[in-house]
């Protein structure tokens, strides 16, 4: 079953080429600015960039873990958190890309930091950054509208084949969200249209405006609006049911294959001082020990998977192979 492309917003390949300017063209923090003794490690501003728009699963993570960095004092100076998002992560990303070696400069991982690069010119792959840690993985509810009367995950099937075509959305132009919709679509035998946004606000617009007829979104994004029924969530690509959604079936279940999550992690720019990974590896180690991290996971229904340096970086490799094939199998790349 043939599945359409993601529509390539012009903004989307704008920004991500700007971004690619940028990284080739700024004269940022570089490692050639930042000159200082290891053991005085950190002593100054953190800029701690989310290379996607707020409400997100990666700005509700970043910010938790800033928060508990603060309230813990695990970090001596100020954390200046910035949204920069575009290009499907490019333009955040490269940021750090044109801070190469600069330790003050830090940013959260999500699955478009695996994919993004597959498809654009970025200039950097993830191998090129500073791997610190990864600490969650992050599934996905498939949900409509609370308006619309497909409720079931059977209905919306029925739907989508009578239509011929359907239009859904989700985070990131080739990212994970994009391929949970294909793999779905091919598995069940529809044809998709898929609308990437660079915000998780921008996405549920256009799902309840109606320009959307379904999007997959992270539960700590959607569950207020599933609660408060303006969508209606119709499966759940975990390999368990969640417990405050104990009727809403798995994709498992339903005989669904290679529906993949979404990686939490931590990175430093590329050429970073091994000091400063050091520095940041044993402060997550006790970020991610704390109840309020643990009260975060449950919050947002995360699965915990905590793999610290070279084990993150193998973990990226493979993950990387795994979502290259998808995407080439599903004729996206």
């Amino acid at each position: 079953m043939p599945i359409n492309k993601p529509v390539l917003l012009p903004v989307l390949a704008s920004l991500a080429s700007a971004a690619l300017v940028a990284a080739l063209t700024a004269c940022g923090a570089g490692s050639s600015s930042v000159q200082e003794n290891p053991d005085d490690y950190p002593s100054r501003e953190l800029d701690w960039t989310i290379a996607f728009g707020p409400g997100g699963g990666n700005d509700i993570m970043s910010r938790t873990i800033v928060e508990i960095l603060n309230k813990k004092d695990l970090y001596p100076a100020d954390i200046v958190v910035e949204n920069r998002e575009g290009g499907s992560g490019a333009k955040g990303w490269g940021h750090l890309l044109s801070n190469s070696g600069d330790p003050y400069v830090i940013s959260s991982t999500s699955g478009s930091f695996i994919t993004t690069p597959l498809q654009a010119d970025t200039g950097w792959t993830p191998a090129d950054f500073t791997h610190i840690g990864l600490f969650a993985t992050d599934d996905t509810l498939f949900v409509t509208p609370g308006s619309s009367d497909l409720t079931t995950w059977e209905d919306w099937v029925a739907h989508a084949k009578d239509e011929g075509k359907v239009t859904v959305g989700g985070i990131g132009t080739v990212n994970v969200d994009y391929i949970i919709q294909a793999a779905l679509a091919e598995q069940a035998g529809y044809k998709i249209e898929y609308v990437p946004f660079n915000e998780e606000g921008q996405l549920q617009t256009a799902l309840s405006s109606g320009s959307l007829d379904a999007i997959v979104s992270n539960p700590g994004s959607i569950m207020g609006q599933v609660e408060s029924g303006d969508v209606n969530p119709l499966l759940f690509t975990g390999k368990k049911r969640l417990k405050a959604l104990p009727d809403v079936p798995t994709g498992e279940e339903l005989g669904y294959e290679d529906l993949v999550s979404m990686p939490r992690g931590l990175i430093l720019p590329p050429d970073a001082p091994d000091y400063a990974r050091e520095w940041w590896i044993t402060t997550m180690k006790k970020v991610v020990k704390t109840d309020a991290w643990q009260e975060y996971l449950d919050k947002n229904y995360l699965t915990a998977d905590v793999r610290w340096g070279d084990d993150f970086t193998s973990y990226l490799d493979a993950t990387g192979t795994r979502f290259e094939q998808e995407l080439k199998e599903q004729g996206a790349i």
